[in-house]
């Protein structure tokens, strides 16, 4: 199966110690080019959830553009009237 090629599989919820975790299989892994220690970004989507490689650099945007809403969410809110 090539990174091209969409992937559907499934995995199963487990304990963690007093956490839950889901166990990726080494195929999984390989796909999102991560290993045991990585981080990964959970992206909430409106098909769900997706799991990416953690970037830095685009949390610390992401971080930075929040905080700028937040901050001028009033100003904002003219604006897209």
């Amino acid at each position: 199966m090539g990174y091209n090629t969409p992937m559907f599989t499934t995995v199963k919820v487990t304990t963690v110690g007093n956490s839950a975790g889901i166990i990726l299989s080494k195929e999984i892994l390989e796909r999102l080019r991560v290993s045991k220690g990585d981080i990964l970004t959970v992206t909430e989507t409106p098909d769900g959830v997706q799991l990416s490689t953690y970037e830095e650099k685009v949390a610390r945007q992401l971080e930075i553009s929040e905080r700028i809403m937040k901050d001028n969410r009033n100003m904002l809110r003219k604006l897209a009237q």
